[in-house]
């Protein structure tokens, strides 16, 4: 029974070792063509997914593989405002007078954005648009210029894995080192009736406390699901050509090689 056994988990491993290699290559041979491929008109992708789908672990992967940068609207409009651009000191006033950066105010930050050299080849936007009203006006920017998205990438994930991973996250704040109880827990950490004690979160590095960020619950989850399904998912609907969906719920190698393929 002992050989028995011994030899099923060998060709397991076996089978695993091959699943593994052949996973390998095929990213290999992805990344290669993808690398060698020249996007004319420029290459404008929006990378979509629900808070905890792994758009900050893919996002930078794709921007080093395309060689193109990930714009964040936030930092686009720091940036614009630090530089005291026509448009950044428009946005500035709005906040200091305690008002709301307006749709039209953020996609004139994108057309001066996207017009610098590092955006010759593409784009990603990243936190934008957000409604299909902002959809519609980055339609217009775009089309004023001869183009259009070329590939939206939709990660998708069940809800009750992403309250798993979205409550079980810790972060440095200094650092922002992060840390997850399952899945990649501090050196410290001390469980009390099977829950990790905050006392014993700490960081491995400095030995500092950890923190959980305040939407990082499982009720502030509800709400930005709601969030996101109520008005960013009829954006997919507005873009259904060009987007293509992949299941980040697996193994990092296959999501990975996914998003390869929906490149």
């Amino acid at each position: 029974e002992a050989d028995k056994a011994n030899a099923v988990a060998a060709a397991q491993l076996a089978q695993a070792k091959e699943d593994l290699a052949s996973e390998t290559e095929k990213s290999q041979c992805l990344q290669k063509i993808i690398k060698e491929a020249t996007f004319k008109p420029r290459k404008i992708m929006i990378l979509f997914g629900p808070p905890g789908a792994g758009k900050g672990t893919q996002g930078p992967k794709i921007e080093e593989l395309l060689n193109i940068p990930q714009l964040s609207t936030g930092d686009m409009l720091r940036a614009a405002v630090g530089a005291k651009t026509a448009i950044g000191l428009k946005a500035s006033a709005l906040m200091k007078a305690g008002k709301l950066v307006g749709d039209d105010v953020v996609v004139g930050i994108i057309k001066d954005r996207i017009q610098e050299a590092d955006c010759k080849n593409g784009f990603i936007l990243d936190g934008f648009p957000r409604t299909k009203e902002q959809a519609e006006m980055l339609d217009q920017l775009l089309k004023s210029k001869g183009e259009q998205v070329s590939r939206i990438v939709a990660l998708e994930v069940p809800d009750s894995i992403l309250d798993e991973r979205i409550c079980g996250r810790w972060i440095h704040k200094s650092s922002g080192r992060s840390y997850h109880v399952k899945f990649h827990p501090p050196k410290s950490m001390k469980l009390a009736d099977g829950k990790p004690s905050k006392e014993s979160m700490l960081d491995d590095v400095t030995g500092e406390p950890l923190m959980q960020r305040p939407d990082d619950t499982s009720e502030a989850l509800v709400k930005r699901l709601g969030e996101y399904y109520g008005k960013t998912v009829p954006i997919l609907d507005h873009y259904a050509p060009v987007v293509k969906k992949v299941d980040a719920n697996q193994k990092a190698s296959k999501v990975w090689n996914a998003i390869l393929g929906a490149l």
